[in-house]
């Protein structure tokens, strides 16, 4: 039939027929991998996993090599030996970790199990039933990893991950030996002097040592304070007039390290105010002496609230009681200020009896 014959369609049955089809909403079909069909496929994608973790134990044994021969740690000063070492170490640690990574990638896109998975969404609180469900898919997917039927990727990969936990192992020697009880001691104590300084104090003609200013070493005498002062304080020792015998203060410990963990704070209010029984034992005349590094994590603490006699780390606002042992009322700080019990001498200084009341600085595995 000519087209010439055929009925004018209307508008409307024009728009139907010009409208496009529904596209196909489902998923495209699914392409297997070679790994999947073809056991040889199989066989030789398990090798390369196991290859790769093989190259992480390998980068792990270099690490280890590579620490003891160029002696990381025993030779800080040769610069030479401190640049290959770091390149060494970098290399290998890289080399392990690229091993473990690429190991994994390729092991999941080529032998986990390949299913493609539609889950509608649920509300943030799963049933009992879903957890179950969700317990059952992990468990699947634990089956279908292949770790119980590939013991070659299995053992390998338990070896690479055994031999990278070392390494952090090996890395600690670098952070030093443990403080032991160098804490526990400053120059406030007077046995842990060295003979130079031991002679030098005997030139003093006195038991006990000064409390004095910080930076200027002056001397404190209890009318020097009023109610609501706080001074920076240091030892005498400190302010020996021989420079020798000042660095030979602490035998193998450095003046700037004995200066920190012997700073103090001094603080005077009324001796009514004193709520501690050991505060007050400590005090003279209501005023206390502290260390003044926190507890938390070492820094110097300099705020200090004159009506309530609060002392407030600038750091992280730890806040500590001086009217009663130095007790934590705020902040991180796990325990108290260590104390400093004062005296006055017979010339009317402030002086030290002895050492603080416990170990200086902020709190570490030691004390819990």
């Amino acid at each position: 039939m000519s087209s010439d014959n055929l009925p004018e369609k209307t508008p409307g049955e024009r728009a139907v027929a010009t409208e496009e089809p529904t596209p196909d909403p489902g998923l495209p079909a699914h392409e297997w991998r070679p790994t999947d069909v073809s056991p040889r496929a199989e066989r030789r994608a398990e090798r390369q996993v196991a290859g790769l973790f093989g190259l992480a134990i390998l980068g792990s044994i270099g690490f280890i090599v590579s620490y003891v021969v160029f002696g990381v740690g025993d030779n800080p000063d040769t610069i030479a030996n401190l640049g290959a070492s770091n390149l060494m170490l970098g290399l290998c640690l890289a080399v392990t970790l690229l091993g473990m990574g690429a190991g994994m990638i390729q092991w999941a896109r080529k032998l986990m199990g390949d299913h493609e998975i539609v889950e509608m969404r649920h509300t943030a609180s799963s049933s009992q039933e879903d957890r179950q469900a969700a317990v059952a898919i992990l468990q699947t997917g634990l089956e279908e990893s292949g770790l119980a039927r590939r013991p070659l990727i299995r053992n390998t990969l338990l070896a690479a991950g055994g031999v990278l936990g070392v390494l952090p192992i090996i890395m600690l020697r670098d952070l030093g030996p443990l403080p032991g009880d160098k804490l526990d001691h400053t120059l406030w104590d007077l046995n842990t002097w060295t003979p130079e300084m031991q002679a030098w104090w005997q030139t003093q003609n006195r038991t006990v040592q000064r409390v004095v200013r910080d930076v200027v070493g002056t001397p404190i005498k209890v009318t020097d304070l009023v109610v609501g002062d706080l001074v920076n304080a240091e030892p005498e020792v400190m302010f020996a007039s021989d420079d020798t015998t000042q660095e030979a203060l602490v035998e193998g410990t450095d003046l700037l390290v004995a200066k920190s963990k012997a700073a103090v704070v001094l603080h005077r209010m009324l001796p009514g105010d004193i709520v501690s029984t050991q505060t007050r034992n400590c005090s003279v005349y209501g005023i206390v002496c502290y260390s003044k590094i926190c507890t938390h994590v070492g820094c110097p603490i300099s705020l200090n609230e004159r009506t309530t006699h609060h002392l407030l780390c600038p750091c992280h606002q730890s806040t500590f009681d001086l009217t009663d042992s130095g007790r934590v009322l705020f902040g991180p700080a796990a325990r108290a200020l260590p104390q400093l019990e004062l005296t006055v001498d017979d010339e009317g200084y402030l002086a030290a009896k002895g050492d603080f009341t416990e170990p200086v600085g902020p709190s570490f595995w030691e004390r819990g």
